[in-house]
């Protein structure tokens, strides 16, 4: 029990680094958020939505799923989408960070539950499961639903073309498509009101898919 107590707090204080290990977005109040925030309202969004599923969700497993995915950030550090869809070549190195990362944490608490961890985290990328599919959306979702509420002077114009690339992300679940929605409609209007011509962005999104 010594030996597996003290192996989660070395795992618990390497978690500690996600609370200023920093990402793109930034808060309404101005600053950038930190990973630790971001995973918090993922968690909170997946318990509110979680009546409203059109299927039966194993909440324990999306909490799980999505509290530990972003975890091999604190070795790994956090990498942008946006730098990624820039430079492609980057996201072969984000993989092989992560994955050293997670091997880590499955070596770490190989005495607990190093496995379940590990497993989680690949369930979480392959996207094949129900609850798999609910965190990435909400992943997606809780992105631009931060955005909404930061100020537009920290939105680069990539962000526009973004707003409109999160129907693959929730098409299989109509509550989740209607968040999208709701969502994407209130990015619609903050870039209208700074004066973004949205029709212009969404041709330009709908020509970038075909």
């Amino acid at each position: 029990m010594e030996k597996q107590i003290t192996s989660i707090l070395k795992v618990l204080a390497l978690a500690e680094r996600l609370k200023f290990e920093l990402r793109h977005s930034y808060t309404s109040s101005g600053r950038q958020e930190s990973v630790a925030e971001h995973t918090w309202r993922m968690s909170l969004m997946a318990v509110l939505i979680e009546p409203l599923l059109k299927q039966k969700v194993d909440t324990a497993r999306l909490l799980k799923m999505i509290i530990l995915h972003d975890l091999v950030e604190a070795e790994a550090t956090d990498i942008s989408a946006l730098n990624v869809l820039r430079n492609p070549e980057i996201r072969l190195d984000k993989v092989e960070r992560e994955r050293k990362a997670i091997e880590n944490l499955r070596l770490a608490l190989q005495e607990t539950n190093g496995q379940e961890v590990y497993d989680l985290f690949y369930e979480f990328e392959e996207k094949e499961t129900y609850e798999s599919k609910v965190a990435n959306a909400l992943d997606k979702l809780e992105v631009q639903l931060q955005h909404n509420h930061a100020d537009f002077s920290t939105w680069e114009e990539i962000e526009y073309d973004m707003s409109y690339m999160m129907d693959k992300y929730v098409l299989f679940d109509t509550t989740l498509f209607e968040l999208k929605t709701q969502i994407e409609n209130e990015a619609t209007k903050k870039m209208q009101s700074n004066g973004i011509d949205t029709e212009i962005v969404k041709q330009r999104v709908l020509g970038s898919t075909k």
